[in-house]
């Protein structure tokens, strides 16, 4: 007899583990040209408010060494370049993402006018830098398609330099009652038909509104990023909990 292969969770299915990244791919492909267009409507430009937030708590430098993973079309490297270049001078900035079509979409949006952001197609749990290079880890609303999330965090506390900052945007928990009712028909009735009419992909925004359900709730994703052996976690809640923001050091 041979022992049943390990299964991860794609969205409210159980697959099996080796084949969720690839899923995953499958599914940012498919968006990848609406990608930005879609997260407009589907929050109704809330979600530039939290990236800005995001990058304000991060508050980068010149100088500094930013890996964006999960880094998609480029959101939040080019909000942290703005913000270096507010304060004189330019950040170091590598945009990786495990599924090319993101990635090109956001080097022809932004090469030309941000040198400074480099791009990688790589693995968040294998990620392709060097040991204790960076001085701060990103990843917004992408950690929740990783296949094992515990390896993912052990990877940002690998690059981070002693006292590098590791600092995660991700829908969550909602904690005001009566907000997870209608939050909760919005992403089941809603997100699908607007995958539909403008990307041609309800099943991709079907499966964003399951894996947000899926992902651990902020007190349980805080002591994971604690077993990785990161120190002193915070937790900010944005719109009473649709999304939060992990602060952490490697210490």
């Amino acid at each position: 007899m041979t022992e049943d292969p390990k299964t991860a969770s794609f969205g409210y299915r159980e697959v099996p583990e080796h084949e969720k990244a690839a899923l995953v791919r499958g599914v940012f492909s498919s968006v990848a040209r609406k990608y930005d267009v879609m997260n407009d409507l589907m929050s109704g430009g809330v979600h530039r408010l939290w990236k800005d937030s995001f990058v304000e708590w991060l508050n980068p430098r010149p100088g500094m060494c930013v890996l964006d993973v999960a880094g998609g079309t480029g959101d939040i490297a080019l909000r942290i370049a703005e913000r270096a270049r507010s304060f004189g001078g330019t950040a170091r900035i590598a945009v990786c993402d495990i599924n090319a079509d993101m990635v090109r979409e956001g080097r022809q949006r932004l090469a030309e006018s941000n040198p400074d952001i480099s791009w990688l197609v790589g693995d968040a749990e294998a990620l392709p830098v060097a040991d204790g290079v960076m001085d701060a880890y990103t990843i917004a609303f992408g950690i929740r398609n990783v296949t094992h999330i515990e390896r993912a965090l052990a990877e940002a506390r690998r690059v981070l330099k002693p006292g590098g900052r590791f600092l995660c945007l991700e829908f969550s928990q909602v904690q005001m009652p009566g907000l997870d009712a209608l939050y909760e028909l919005y992403s089941f009735s809603v997100l699908p038909r607007l995958g539909h009419w403008v990307a041609q992909d309800a099943d991709s925004y079907r499966y964003l509104a399951e894996s947000i359900r899926k992902f651990p709730a902020q007190d349980k994703f805080a002591r994971m990023i604690a077993e990785a052996g990161l120190g002193q976690v915070k937790v900010r809640n944005l719109m009473g909990g649709i999304a939060a923001m992990h602060s952490a050091w490697r210490i």
